[in-house]
């Protein structure tokens, strides 16, 4: 997968399209996500042009990896879902039906929310 400097984070990484934030830092935006499929669901994107976990952890900085994860805990503290629990998300490619080719974390959280994977028919 090839990154796309077109896709709508990097849009909204350049203030050409809002988001409802929740953090930044030099790494990472979060945001609520616009069509939520929780109670909670926020999304968690690098600042820098990668497509998935692999391509992050394969060019970026040791700074810029441990930046992200903490700053993916950070948010988690924001939301206050630790207590009851939260899911962590990061879709690759097709058949995980990646949406945007910009690595992103789903932080669903709010409710029970089940059994994670359910075969396809």
């Amino acid at each position: 997968m090839i990154y796309d400097n077109s896709n709508v984070f990097a849009k909204i990484l350049r203030n050409e399209l809002p988001c409802n934030k929740i953090y930044e830092s030099e790494y990472s935006l979060a945001f609520y996500d616009i069509s939520p499929q929780a109670t909670i669901h926020a999304l968690v994107i690098t600042k820098c042009a990668y497509v998935s976990f692999a391509d992050f952890s394969a060019r970026a900085s040791e700074a810029e990896i441990v930046g992200y994860i903490r700053d993916i805990g950070e948010v988690a503290r924001l939301l206050g879902v630790e207590a009851d629990g939260y899911r962590l998300i990061a879709n690759h490619g097709a058949n995980a039906n990646q949406e945007v080719p910009h690595l992103h974390v789903h932080i669903f959280a709010g409710q029970k929310l089940g059994s994670l994977l359910s075969p396809s028919q």
